[in-house]
């Protein structure tokens, strides 16, 4: 039996949406936004994903489909759209102002440097994840042609990534993508790598 065609879509500012873009966008992340933010995590990040102009928001996000249900996401901004991205979105957390906001605040620091690393027409692919039972299907494949497209429809001529150093297999994937290791982060002697830093040329 053929399977459904896969529709790929923008994202729409609503909650339900919301919790689906946090659950892909931690599990691309590896727990990182959940182990940050704690059990609220995914309400945190749904809120902020229906506000406009910042790195978490809707306007960033394209889902595939499949049926008419979410089957996986990408999301992915210009430099110029991160360098003008408010974090007033932290503000809608609940607590914002306890210790454990002030610690996610100086321990995501570094990290946003990172990403801030980007140069005019460099686009940052923040994410991209699908459900483990449609992986192998060529969803992966088509959330990819769709932000390779919508990077060169901004303008951008490079196409950035950040994947976890122990990630060998994010990493091979997005070789087989034409993506080549750029740097890594820390980039400092005998300090243990905990980013690297893969482009692409568009």
């Amino acid at each position: 039996m053929d399977r459904p065609s896969v529709t790929l879509r923008a994202a729409e500012p609503n909650l339900d949406e919301g919790l689906m873009y946090a659950r892909y966008l931690d599990e691309a992340a590896e727990g990182f936004f959940r182990s940050m933010l704690g059990r609220q995590a995914a309400d945190i990040i749904a809120a902020a994903y229906t506000q406009p102009d910042h790195d978490l928001s809707y306007q960033n996000v394209t889902f595939a489909e499949r049926a008419e249900t979410i089957v996986g996401m990408v999301s992915g901004y210009t430099a110029q759209q991160h360098r003008r991205s408010s974090t007033r979105f932290l503000k809608l957390a609940p607590g914002w102002r306890t210790l454990r906001m002030v610690r996610i605040a100086l321990w995501c620091a570094p990290f946003r440097r990172v990403i801030g690393n980007l140069a005019d027409g460099d686009f940052y692919l923040q994410a991209i994840a699908i459900d483990r039972d449609r992986r192998g299907e060529g969803i992966g494949s088509a959330l990819m042609d769709a932000i390779e497209e919508r990077a060169r429809a901004a303008g951008a001529t490079r196409l950035c990534l950040d994947v976890a150093a122990k990630n060998e297999g994010a990493r091979r994937l997005y070789e087989r993508r034409g993506m080549r290791v750029d740097s890594g982060w820390p980039n400092l002697p005998f300090v243990p790598r905990l980013l690297i830093r893969m482009t692409k040329s568009l």
